[in-house]
């Protein structure tokens, strides 16, 4: 988040390169940087003759070149935006010549998603000596909570952890999508609110009670009444709650749980380190730990993993997935 801030502060003040080639498993700064220079780089005058989007499915690399080889018209910068380009992968080496001796007067913009080039390779080096050469990394799940709370930070909000980690849960790490559930609740709350749970619940129709968080959180605490109220929700629901997502985040919390067990410094500073936590979670942790020796953990984790299966249609015999959850809680609960 800092590069893509530092680069769009270049851009602003006038530094501007004639290549960007923004790569990456996650599109979301992809896009953002791509849309920032398309509509601030030019004036809206200057857009008609200058600014030109192309498309990777529908082009060459010849045609692209052709494009950033033309002079500007009445103005001193011209714009060429490649969307899509990772469908030239095979032939994305051919543009080290242009990179090479690039068109001065031109702004290349290259969007090469879910790929990403070889640094060891000449076109990464002659791309990244004249321009910029942006990597747009995917998240993993224990960072996409702070994201959410600096931007949102940067926008006049705060976040409760417990509504942070509501929207990864039930969103994933897709920068995208929660982009657009934080933009949507930004229209109806005022600058200087706190998100809370029930916000989250009123607006985006996550369940601030039923979700994968508070079955986590139950389970925990061994509060079985709490985890077969979630799991009864849950399958009457299964569209919105799906049980490889349950499965999924079950597994990442007793793996977390094992490595818990596995620490000789149990601070809460050395534990949220460690096991990639926010420090407020960490509560959950210990007690979760109390109720879960070391050797039962490892008998939950064996058999989430043979649930994840089942809930893939391994062996079920086309058992409702409600049944198969129903089954593994009490496996885990035994």
């Amino acid at each position: 988040m800092d590069e893509v801030t530092q680069l769009v502060t270049d851009i602003k003040n006038g530094q501007i390169k004639p290549i960007y080639f923004l790569m990456g498993e996650e599109p979301y700064y992809i896009d953002k940087i791509s849309e920032f220079i398309e509509k601030n780089v030019l004036s809206e005058e200057e857009k008609g003759f200058n600014q030109v989007v192309l498309y990777g499915r529908d082009v060459s690399i010849d045609d692209i070149v052709e494009n950033a080889k033309r002079y500007p018209m009445m103005s001193e910068k011209q714009v060429v935006i490649v969307k899509e380009a990772q469908d030239l992968s095979r032939t994305i080496d051919k543009l080290e010549a242009y990179a090479s001796n690039p068109q001065p007067s031109t702004v290349l913009v290259v969007n090469y998603k879910y790929k990403k080039l070889d640094k060891r390779k000449s076109i990464y080096k002659a791309i990244n000596k004249v321009g910029i050469v942006f990597e747009s990394k995917k998240l993993y799940e224990n960072q996409v909570s702070d994201w959410i709370r600096r931007v949102l930070a940067s926008k006049k909000y705060t976040i409760s952890p417990k509504a942070a980690q509501m929207l990864v849960e039930f969103l994933g790490t897709d920068l995208s999508k929660i982009s657009n559930e934080l933009e949507k609740l930004q229209i109806i709350i005022p600058k200087e609110t706190q998100i809370t749970p029930e916000l989250i619940e009123e607006n985006i129709g996550i369940s601030k009670d039923f979700n994968n968080f508070e079955l986590r959180k139950a389970i925990g605490e061994r509060n079985n009444i709490k985890v077969y109220q979630i799991i009864n929700y849950f399958s009457e629901n299964p569209k919105d709650n799906p049980m490889v997502v349950t499965v999924s985040l079950l597994f990442s919390f007793f793996t977390q749980l094992l490595q818990f067990h596995g620490l000789n410094d149990k601070s809460p500073r050395n534990v949220a380190s460690a096991l990639g936590i926010n420090p407020y979670f960490v509560n959950d942790y210990v007690l979760a730990a109390r109720n879960f020796p070391m050797k039962k953990v490892s008998t939950v984790i064996s058999a989430l993993r043979e649930f994840d299966l089942k809930g893939k249609g391994v062996n079920s015999n086309s058992v409702p997935q409600g049944d198969l959850l129903k089954e593994l809680m009490v496996r885990i609960l035994s």
